[in-house]
């Protein structure tokens, strides 16, 4: 079978979705070596796929974001009712294209289409979200699930929010989880050294890594944090990871605001190769998220050997199992309640750490591909 996957307009760096497609095109590679495969992406994107395998080719186009054709094609689409990408994908030699970024980019095309949804957070949370950005998912992503064949969902809560909301067919949904990468698991204490340094980590701390959007919810968690230094239950600091997204100045003001100066650190963006040390290093991983797809942070802490107390909604259940302390992450004094609950608890913190390794251990992107590829097989029968 001849498969596409088509990473047009894929931008590397953006979170989960960059940890989606690496990893899949990845393990894919590793265990599917009779199908061949058609890589589409844009040319920035080349040096971040690393494809090496005989039966995986790479196909580069200029659509990327304010390059001529990339404009032209937004010209012709809001002007002219006509996607020029269209005519430039209509024949290739596949049989089936996998579009693994939430929406067909572009609709209309002749082949039989497997579609990987992420997640809908715009209809639970339309507030978090720009007047275009609104727009743009409500005109493309209940259409890009209609027309696909097949869709994926990286979560049970994900495929079951298609049907509730959407009025999908169920028959059609196949749930594949995502996996966890090598790099996640318990490091001798002599490897974390270096880090520690680095980021000048001596005494305990509560890790969050998440960027700075509205639903990952730092303001009741700094809430709740508060709480528990006021009443003297917390001895430690906040350590925060993630990208900025124009959001930093807010939260050093929700910091400053809360006089949580000397109790809060935040290192913006870390590189990933530092993440499992990180990890490692925590006593606890803080996950206070109002929407998850998913919920990657959940497992990488588990597979390092972290406790992990989060949010008891959306995908987060699946994740975590009964590895995890759960928390309503609307009730800023549950949340209080459980960390203290878990930081002072160190028999508490060894057994979570035992069952988050084999919670995690369910999950594998070597799993998240065999699935994926026997979608396609299913997908490119039902011709």
């Amino acid at each position: 079978m001849r498969i596409a996957i088509n990473l047009i307009g894929y931008e590397p760096g953006v979170g989960g979705v960059e940890t989606y497609v690496t990893n899949l095109l990845s393990a894919l590679q590793n265990i599917d070596h009779v199908n061949q495969y058609l890589i589409l992406c844009d040319a920035p994107a080349v040096p971040s796929l690393n494809i090496n395998s005989s039966n995986f080719n790479l196909r580069s186009y200029s659509y990327h974001k304010y390059s001529i054709r990339g404009v032209l094609r937004g010209i012709t689409k809001r002007f002219c009712s006509y996607d020029i990408l269209c005519q430039e994908l209509s024949n290739l030699p596949i049989d089936v294209m996998h579009h693994p970024l939430t929406v067909l980019n572009p609709p209309g095309l002749a082949y039989r289409s497997v579609l990987t949804f992420h997640d809908m957070q715009h209809v639970f949370y339309p507030d978090f979200f720009s007047k275009r950005e609104l727009l743009a998912r409500k005109k493309s992503y209940l259409s890009s699930v209609s027309e696909s064949d097949s869709v994926i969902t990286v979560s049970e809560h994900a495929g079951a929010n298609l049907v509730e909301k959407y009025g999908i067919d169920a028959a059609k949904i196949h749930v594949v989880h995502s996996g966890c990468g090598d790099d996640f698991h318990r490091r001798d204490l002599s490897t974390l050294e270096a880090v520690a340094s680095k980021y000048s980590v001596k005494e305990p701390f509560l890790f969050y890594p998440a960027s700075l959007w509205p639903h990952k919810n730092h303001v009741r968690l700094l809430k709740a944090l508060k709480i528990l230094i006021d009443r003297e239950q917390f001895d430690g600091f906040l350590l925060l990871t993630g990208a900025p997204l124009n959001a930093e100045r807010r939260l050093i003001e929700e910091v400053e605001n809360h006089g949580l100066t000397s109790r809060v650190r935040w290192l913006g963006y870390v590189p990933k190769n530092d993440m499992p040390f990180l990890y490692n290093l925590a006593r606890i991983m803080v996950f206070p998220s109002l929407f998850e797809g998913f919920g990657l942070p959940v497992l990488e802490a588990m597979a390092s050997g972290c406790p992990v107390i989060c949010s008891r909604n959306t995908s987060l259940p699946e994740v975590g199992g009964e590895a995890v302390d759960y928390f309503d992450p609307l009730v800023i004094d549950d949340i209080a309640e459980t960390i203290c609950r878990v930081w002072h608890d160190d028999v508490a913190i060894s057994n979570m750490q035992t069952n988050g390794i084999i919670q995690a251990a369910k999950f594998s992107w070597k799993e998240t591909a065999k699935k994926t590829a026997e979608v396609y097989r299913l997908t490119g029968m039902s011709k």
